[in-house]
């Protein structure tokens, strides 16, 4: 493992936590979901949890992203897409492209 999270600067990645954290948010919200309901739905212990990663103080675990997508009502496939804008940008750009505004110095 290297130190450097991708290389990003600690200000560039909790931007884009926070960045992934309002598209959640967002999502939920379009679901007309709780933060409470959308922790049952993904099987977390805390709706706390929910917070946090709306908040951009984490990361969904790559386990549990089809749970994710299934009960924010979206494509798995597009939604990881989209999370790994936030979560690994320098992948996002090898396999998509440019197509985001990712900081990536």
């Amino acid at each position: 493992m290297y130190a450097h999270h991708q290389r990003l600067r600690a200000a560039d990645v909790q931007e884009l936590r926070k960045q992934g954290g309002r598209f959640l948010k967002q999502l939920r919200e379009d679901r007309g979901l709780s933060q409470k309901q959308l922790a049952d739905l993904v099987g977390a212990e805390y709706y706390t949890f929910i917070s946090q990663l709306e908040t951009g103080r984490g990361r969904i675990p790559p386990d549990r992203y089809d749970a994710w997508a299934e009960a924010l009502g979206v494509d798995v496939r597009e939604f990881v897409q989209n999370l790994m804008r936030f979560y690994d940008p320098l992948t996002h750009k090898i396999l998509f492209g440019n197509s985001t505004d990712v900081a990536t110095q």
